[in-house]
């Protein structure tokens, strides 16, 4: 019983320690008060002057593009690649995957320097010293960044499935395009879409690859690229963070717990239909053998 009850102590205090700054930020959007700590009384002026904050939202423009072509290109690049990986013979598939762990397990500032390095490289020799830092860049970095987490989602999809199904589509006349169309992306889209939400997430608060790999683009125009994670990183530099940025942080808070409550509902009523279908099914069988007696 003891154990028990310091288990549940410690799970909660984790839980405080991890939640605790958010709640605090999320309390203090809702005073005018520009210095954190600070209570003014009660108002949403902080969220008026958000939608107000030109700088604010380019760098949320930016950062939501970014993330959903990233997450996107990188979603079907992913899922491709480890369907293509699945059907290889053992000693291909054990190097590629190997390979895709490096990326995983390698610090994201050695991938965003030999980027940059490439990208200086092109530069140099094959676009006669024009700088070809832009937005493709960045984009190439954040699929870099995110296609290895995408595999590694589709893979456990991939192998429970059976892998006589794509042999068997062949043999009763599909194309092999309309075959992955038609019977392994279905099979598999959990695994697709978790790899999708994962490399959003990845994209939306990468500070490191976008810093090394930026360019003018998007609504910047013609200056750099600025996403969230640059624009606060940059605030910092100069002094506080900007009041705005506190409904802002509430706001994704909140869009993140809906999505994740929604999920999680969804699953448990999946969930509690699948355990009713056996007992439907019996019940249909009992009227059946009534019915012929």
């Amino acid at each position: 019983m003891v154990k028990k009850v310091l288990s549940y102590i410690y799970i909660y205090l984790i839980l405080l320690v991890c939640y605790l700054p958010i709640l605090y930020l999320i309390v203090y959007s809702f005073t005018g008060a520009t210095i954190l700590g600070q209570w003014s009384g009660f108002t949403f002026k902080l969220y008026g002057d958000l939608f107000n904050n030109k700088e604010i939202l380019t760098a949320l423009g930016n950062t939501l593009i970014l993330a959903s072509i990233s997450s996107l290109v990188s979603t079907v690049i992913g899922s491709l690649g480890a369907i293509g990986v699945y059907y290889m013979k053992k000693k291909p598939r054990r190097i590629i995957e190997s390979i895709n762990q490096i990326p995983v397990v390698n610090a994201e500032i050695v991938m965003a320097m030999s980027l940059t390095v490439m990208f200086v490289f092109l530069t140099q020799y094959f676009f006669q010293g024009k700088s070809i830092f832009s937005f493709y860049t960045l984009l190439i970095g954040h699929c870099v960044l995110a296609i290895p987490f995408v595999y590694l989602n589709v893979k456990p999809k991939l192998t429970q499935m059976d892998p006589a199904l794509y042999e068997a589509a062949l043999d009763l006349g599909t194309t092999p395009t309309k075959a992955i169309h038609k019977v392994i992306i279905p099979q598999i889209i959990p695994g697709i879409l978790s790899g999708f939400v994962l490399s959003f997430t990845l994209s939306l608060d990468d500070f490191i690859v976008t810093a090394f790999t930026r360019g003018p683009g998007l609504l910047s125009g013609q200056s750099q690229i600025e996403t969230l994670s640059t624009l606060v990183q940059a605030k910092i530099k100069k002094g506080a963070v900007p009041p705005e940025l506190r409904p802002l942080t509430t706001i994704i808070f909140l869009v993140v717990l809906t999505v994740v409550l929604t999920r999680s509902i969804y699953v448990m009523c999946k969930a509690k239909n699948s355990k009713k279908l056996p007992n439907s099914h019996k019940k249909r069988r009992i009227s059946l053998n009534e019915t012929k007696n």
